[in-house]
């Protein structure tokens, strides 16, 4: 596999992926599938949220999830979908497990990513889950289900088909 400038070439297979899926709204879910977003330390340039206390934010700029995970909790039976869970980013090909608070994600030749923490599912997604049980993704209740919220450490664009590199959070 070809990796873009700067990637470090002892990483493996799952800790190399690729964006899914890029979604913005202009407020709620679901978040809507874009060709294109320019990612800036607020987050992706045309999203928005209807709550600003819980979402959103330099802390909270970017929320990102799992397609294997989105997939796994299909076959569950919960009728969750790409942006229906309101990530902007879905990814695929890396080890979730790994994605944590203090790991890195560079995305693309320009934009990194600092995990800042999981986030807690609200009831705005429970249209996601069968009877609304939107905590089937609480990390706190199913450790390695959760999406996570990023901080954004360098700005630019990003596309579906761009490659995702993960760095570990150091132990």
């Amino acid at each position: 596999m070809n990796r873009p400038e700067g990637l470090h070439p002892q990483f493996g297979n799952d800790l190399t992926g690729t964006i899914i899926a890029v979604n913005i709204s202009v407020g709620g879910v679901p978040k809507k599938p874009s060709t294109v977003a320019l990612v800036t330390r607020l987050g992706l340039k045309g999203d928005s949220h209807n709550d600003i206390k819980h979402h959103g934010g330099s802390e909270r700029a970017v929320c990102v999830y799992s397609l294997e995970r989105i997939r796994a909790l299909q076959l569950e039976g919960h009728p969750i979908n790409i942006g229906t869970a309101g990530e902007n980013v879905t990814v695929e090909g890396i080890d979730w497990d790994r994605v944590a608070p203090g790991a890195t994600l560079r995305l693309g030749d320009r934009v990194v990513l600092e995990v800042a923490s999981f986030t807690n599912p609200c009831k705005t997604i429970k249209a996601s889950f069968i009877d609304g049980k939107f905590t089937r993704i609480a990390q706190s209740l199913h450790p390695g289900w959760s999406r996570v919220y990023a901080r954004v450490l360098a700005e630019g664009e990003i596309h579906p088909g761009d490659p995702v590199q993960v760095i570990p959070a150091l132990s």
